[in-house]
């Protein structure tokens, strides 16, 4: 299935749009505190997956229990591509904090992309410390190094 622009019409607007200062003031810090938003609702939500995994551990003579390993990927995953990928481009902490994604080229941010977005994240994290999250202080429209990879935008949605 693929996905059309906005409009051909819509295309600059998104673009003058993208380029007006207001809708990057503030969006940093906004994303740090929806980061911590929605780690805390994913947290949440691994306690009920981690009894359902408990319970497919008893049934399946202990084999099940080898999913406590990627307990948090069984939920991040799903949450980031269902909210971020959805019709309001942004996760719950994102819509509390008034900021979401846009795609630089006008198409929707779709569930696959926000989840390799999030598999970046952390992979980013991982590999090159959280160091690398100082490359939004050198970036154009405050993005980060997977941001930039993907080609998405996360601007104020509060304007």
């Amino acid at each position: 299935m693929t996905q059309s622009p906005v409009t051909t019409d819509a295309v600059p607007e998104m673009d003058a749009e993208l380029d007006t200062w207001k809708r990057y003031e503030g969006v940093r810090s906004r994303r740090i505190m929806a980061f911590f938003i929605d780690y805390a609702l994913v947290l949440a939500l691994c306690v009920p997956v981690a009894v359902l995994i408990f319970f497919l551990g008893i049934f399946s003579f202990g084999l099940g229990w080898m999913l406590y390993s990627v307990l948090f990927a069984i939920v991040a995953l799903p949450y980031v591509g269902l909210t971020l990928g959805g019709i309001k481009q942004a996760t719950p902490g994102m819509q509390v904090m008034g900021i979401r994604m846009l795609r630089t080229d006008g198409y929707d941010v779709d569930p696959m992309l926000a989840m390799v977005h999030a598999v970046l994240f952390w992979a980013g994290n991982v590999i090159f410390t959280p160091l690398i999250l100082l490359v939004s202080l050198f970036a154009n429209r405050k993005r980060l190094l997977h941001d930039l990879l993907l080609g998405v935008v996360v601007i104020r949605d509060d304007l």
